[in-house]
């Protein structure tokens, strides 16, 4: 049975995005509800042109789109739109591109992990505002003895999995933060003519945080031997890889709406 905790409880650390009002999992205050099927089931998304990630997605989210890190605790990004409101691998049906990687962080919604006041424990939370969460559900969250349904179950192990890999991300930036593998990296684009001859200045795209590879490559043999025993050296070259799409993702961007502006994303 999944506990509620006492009225204003939670926090939501920093400003999650697509959570507008998570309220804590409970057969009282949900009995009845569930998620629905709806039209545009990821248009919830459409507006995030950055979505969180977990260091374990690098090597699907490389294959296709960059990936970035972000802020001062470095937080790891798929970067899917280069101007703010706008994924552009989202389309006016709400679906992904076929073949294009859906983080956890998406597929997790509207469900989300939350501390209690106390911060000693994890509280399931959904958000009541989703579009697809609701009465006349195809899929309950609870049943009628008030348990949850094997629906509700698989979506907390999933968000208590997810939670896990949380974990093993901040261990995985903080090895790179203590090696100061870190650097700014700029992404400019230059605007041609149809011919290919350039256009125009160079317009700067986007401001953020890569892992150097001159840095890395300074690295003592130890050092490299720690990240390779630690598992980060696979990660570390599938995001050094990743940046290579910000070409195509910029060629996306000029084709649905024109020259993209500048984004910073530190």
């Amino acid at each position: 049975m999944v506990d509620t905790p006492p009225a204003g409880a939670m926090q939501m650390q920093g400003s999650p995005i697509f959570y507008s009002r998570p309220e804590p999992l409970s057969a009282e205050t949900h009995a009845g509800l569930g998620v629905r099927r709806i039209d545009r089931p990821f248009g919830f998304a459409a507006a995030s042109n950055v979505v969180p990630l977990v260091v374990t997605e690098f090597p699907q989210t490389a294959i296709s789109c960059p990936i970035i890190f972000a802020g001062e605790k470095h937080q790891p990004l798929a970067v899917m739109g280069v101007n703010q409101g706008q994924n552009l691998y989202i389309g006016q049906d709400g679906l992904f591109q076929t073949g294009v990687y859906i983080p956890a962080y998406v597929r997790r919604y509207p469900f989300v992990l939350a501390a209690n006041e106390t911060r000693e424990q994890l509280v399931v939370c959904i958000d009541r505002d989703a579009p697809m969460v609701g009465d006349l559900p195809d899929l309950a969250l609870f049943d009628a003895a008030g348990q949850p349904t094997d629906y509700t179950k698989g979506c907390i192990e999933f968000c208590n999995n997810f939670e896990m890999e949380v974990r093993r991300t901040e261990s995985f930036v903080e090895l790179l933060s203590e090696l100061d593998l870190f650097e700014t990296r700029t992404v400019n684009h230059a605007p041609t003519n149809p011919d290919g001859t350039v256009a125009g200045p160079a317009q700067l795209v986007a401001e953020f945080y890569a892992v150097s590879e001159e840095k890395l490559k300074a690295l003592s043999d130890a050092r490299v031997r720690e990240l390779l025993d630690k598992g980060a050296l696979p990660q570390i070259y599938a995001h050094l890889t990743s940046l290579f799409g910000w070409e195509r993702l910029i060629s996306l961007a000029i084709k649905r709406a024109g020259a993209p502006s500048a984004a910073n994303l530190n």
